[in-house]
């Protein structure tokens, strides 16, 4: 007779797991390995292990249970960083746990709400609203309404590949693709400053931004509430001055170098600058960089990043200086996500382990070039027209444009055969795949491909 580990079992490996996270090291080295024990055992959980019945009825406990401990992980960095025991590889694992955490996290939260997809064409849940304990909160599981202020940093992640291959375009990995910052107006107003690849640096209304298609989404405050006010209004008034008609409009900034210049701004560059300059230069983010130097540029180099270091959205989330104000996440995609981040894992892997990059064909290069002559129209025309023709600003490249949609349509075949497998797994066991089953699935549809993966390529040596 096969015996099931109860929910019980999971609190207690759970509360073994945040001992060890609190376990006193001295070295750099101890706390790697410490940091590499834990992500292990996470990795090595079997689903098979646990009944399912018990633990969909112990959803709530399991869930907040898990968010107390990645809590507990992150609020360490900052004495570890302080200590100087934070190693490169301190990071990379501390990232790996915050990851696999999340994870679990989101497969019990999707076991809770009987694995429900999302409709084709449905919206997703505005951000930080559902009542399937969307939201987790410290000492608030299930918190619906949250009560913004002024610089308030808010990190997402869209449903789009280019959203999980930016979450992933580093060393480091991560769930995350944008981040903007939180301005409240004299009258109470809330507004979303950011820099959108699409139409660069703008100001939209907040409850717009939370409401648009996003998967998760963390906010975090600075614990210096003048300085985060100071920092919300010095990017908020620079912005609304490059819209006015005085102004110059603030493009995207493609090359995600952290120069001082405001000329052109990506996402992550502009919270930067927000809180640089409301600091006199004395709060630089981020602390952690991630770094861009992987032997394989081909992706990079395709849409115009020029830098060997940045700030990646990701980032935010190790930042000493924040604290966590909420997370929350839409269940019904959250499957969906984790296979996108998988399948990016994968093939950033297979670019630089095998030598893969990408082929344009004739269709890609006219949808390319179709891409940079739309970005000339009007912004009505582009609307109108972007389910064919992707909005393009006028400062990307043809290639850029080239490489999203290849990486698009080499991705989109391999999350279509992973969510039939996923699909299949629910109705076998009652369980998803776990994420090792799915990597090893990627491992043989790339066997499989043989030297050819969608738009991607060995060259002949």
């Amino acid at each position: 007779m096969t015996s099931f580990a109860s929910p019980a079992s999971l609190l207690h490996e759970v509360a073994d797991l945040r001992a060890a996270i609190l376990t006193p090291v001295t070295t750099a080295s101890q706390l790697a390995s410490n940091l590499d024990r834990i992500y292990s055992a996470f990795d090595l959980i079997s689903f098979d292990d646990y009944e399912v019945a018990e633990h969909r009825d112990a959803a709530p406990d399991l869930m907040a249970a898990l968010f107390d401990l990645r809590m507990t992980l992150r609020n360490q960095v900052e004495r570890w960083h302080a200590d100087g025991m934070m190693s490169r590889h301190a990071v990379k694992r501390t990232r790996d746990c915050l990851r696999a955490m999340r994870y679990a996290s989101d497969i019990i939260g999707e076991l809770w709400i009987g694995y429900q997809t999302l409709p084709k064409g449905a919206p997703t849940l505005r951000a930080f609203t559902g009542n399937n304990y969307n939201t987790h909160a410290p000492g608030a599981l299930g918190q619906t309404r949250l009560a913004f202020q002024s610089g308030d940093v808010i990190l997402v992640r869209g449903r789009m590949h280019n959203s999980a291959a930016i979450a992933r375009i580093g060393d480091i990995d991560s769930q995350y693709s944008h981040v903007c910052i939180v301005y409240i107006d004299q009258n109470g107003m809330h507004w979303a400053v950011e820099a959108l690849i699409e139409d660069g640096a703008v100001i939209r209304p907040l409850a717009e931004v939370l409401a648009h298609d996003l998967g998760r989404a963390i906010v975090f405050r600075h614990r210096d509430s003048a300085l985060a006010q100071r920092a919300a209004y010095v990017i908020y008034d620079r912005v609304r001055l490059s819209l006015s008609s005085q102004g110059k409009h603030i493009p995207y900034d493609f090359t995600m170098r952290l120069d001082d210049s405001p000329k052109a701004l990506f996402c992550s560059k502009l919270v930067r600058r927000a809180y640089k300059e409301a600091s006199d230069h004395t709060v630089i983010l981020p602390t952690f960089p991630t770094r861009l130097d992987m032997k394989n540029r081909d992706f990079l180099d395709r849409i115009g990043v020029k830098a060997e270091e940045t700030f990646a959205p990701g980032e935010m989330e190790l930042e000493p200086q924040f604290d966590v104000v909420a997370e929350w996440q839409d269940y019904r995609v959250t499957s969906d996500l984790r296979l996108q981040d998988l399948v990016m894992d994968k093939i950033f892997e297979w670019m630089e382990r095998d030598g893969f990059r990408f082929h344009e064909t004739f269709k890609i290069r006219l949808i390319s070039i179709c891409g940079r002559l739309s970005s000339y129209l009007s912004n009505d025309i582009k609307e109108m027209i972007e389910d064919i023709i992707p909005r393009v600003p006028s400062n990307m490249k043809r290639s850029a444009v080239a490489a999203i949609a290849m990486l698009h349509q080499t991705a989109q075949p391999m999350l279509e055969q992973l969510r039939r497998l996923e699909a299949d797994s629910i109705r076998q066991s009652d369980l998803p795949m776990h994420p090792r089953e799915v990597r090893d699935r990627l491992e043989r549809m790339r066997l499989e491909g043989g030297n050819t993966l969608g738009y991607l390529r060995i060259r002949d040596r």
